[in-house]
């Protein structure tokens, strides 16, 4: 089956369930969301389809196969994440931020090449940060922050993008962010 899903998926931080026994099928070419309380486990659910957090239980698969089954270059090339609050290195660059984006398409053969320098040409300017490139990333508001990290899940051009809470500091312009839209719905 194409896109990612789940078969019995329990999820827990130190022994304590947070998920339990889920069975999820997020289609290709569909936005999903998830809504819940906070506390719920939404996040934990998000770092569990990106394997982020090891299981308790159960499987997460990523096409058919089991995530745990794929190099991490190959599901870094398939599958972004955008967790709540990164952390960037104190003075990396907008530009550098994005680059990074990038990574899962780099090898000793492999190097920065044309393709990814317009990926991230591109990211940048969908989301707007093309004035802020070369602008240290600390140096930033909360909003062109959060963008900047957008910008980075887009250069990573997957086709499966979890977001979590991607509107985060975003002011109400950013609030309906079409670039998302377009990127989920590949």
């Amino acid at each position: 089956m194409k896109g990612l899903s789940t078969k019995s998926l329990s999820l827990a931080y130190d022994g304590t369930a947070i998920i339990r026994d889920l069975n999820l099928a997020i289609p290709p070419g569909q936005i999903t969301g998830l809504v819940g309380a906070n506390g719920c486990g939404k996040s934990t659910l998000l770092r569990g389809l990106a394997r982020l957090l090891k299981p308790s239980g159960g499987t997460v698969y990523l096409d058919g196969t089991s995530i745990f089954n794929l190099s991490t270059k190959e599901v870094a090339q398939q599958l972004g994440i955008l967790p709540q609050g990164p952390i960037a290195p104190e003075g990396l660059t907008v530009r550098d931020l994005v680059a990074q984006g990038r990574y899962p398409y780099q090898n000793w053969l492999q190097q920065w090449s044309a393709k990814d320098e317009k990926i991230v040409q591109q990211a940048l300017e969908i989301t707007d940060l093309l004035k802020l490139a070369d602008r240290a990333l600390d140096t930033l508001s909360g909003g062109q922050r959060q963008r900047a990290w957008i910008a980075m899940a887009l250069s990573q051009d997957t086709d499966i993008l979890l977001l979590d809470e991607p509107t985060t500091f975003l002011d109400l312009a950013h609030q309906i962010p079409s670039y998302l839209i377009g990127v989920v719905c590949r």
